[in-house]
């Protein structure tokens, strides 16, 4: 199992933007692009993959790679599927999720919770162009990748990866949109730390 944790800043709680507009209803185009990163293979999805965006700290929406449904290549369907989810997010009780579409489900945890909560048998690992080289990382089994969007990650939040983060790595000399480090991510992990092609 690979999981990302990835945190959105100014995507709106309530799921009332317009699907015309997806920069500028709070970066909804970057998340959509981290999901089919996260998700999309040619002509097929990665089952054994968990994602989590927590939306500014007050809704968590996660997506189940072996039960999601109707997630496709452009970005406007998939922000139909995350205005959905949160526009179910009030019918979520605490921390109890709900489940609006198949595979997709939301809560009202932040990230405190989640990184609690993550089921997770590997490391917790930090995406940031100030860590390690992932090179010097051997790749592991069931990582859980944790990045920001757009923004960088608060004083609150970097406190938390603190107290959870085992690893703290960089993906290269360049610095890359959140998607694409997902994509590199995984194609680190599907390589075996680029030894296996």
């Amino acid at each position: 199992m690979r999981q990302f944790v990835v945190v959105s800043h100014d995507a709106p709680l309530d799921g009332n933007f317009s699907l015309s507009d997806l920069p500028g209803a709070g970066r909804v185009d970057l998340l959509c692009r981290c999901l089919n990163a996260a998700f999309l293979t040619s002509h097929g999805i990665r089952e054994a993959v968990h994602t989590y965006l927590v939306v500014r700290d007050e809704a968590t929406i996660r997506l189940s790679g072996s039960t999601l449904r109707n997630l496709h290549p452009d970005e406007r369907s998939t922000a139909a599927l995350l205005r959905g989810a949160l526009q179910a997010r009030e019918q979520a009780v605490g921390h109890r999720e709900v489940e609006p579409s198949p595979g997709v489900f939301v809560s009202k945890r932040g990230l405190a919770e989640v990184l609690e909560a993550i089921d997770s048998d590997g490391p917790v690992v930090q995406l940031h162009e100030a860590g390690n080289p992932i090179v010097d990382l051997a790749a592991p089994a069931a990582p859980t990748f944790v990045l920001s969007d757009h923004r960088n990650f608060t004083d609150g939040e970097k406190g938390l990866l603190a107290e959870h983060v085992d690893d703290r790595v960089s993906l290269g000399p360049e610095r890359v949109h959140a998607d694409h480090a997902i994509t590199v991510a995984h194609n680190y992990l599907d390589t075996d730390g680029y030894a296996h092609y």
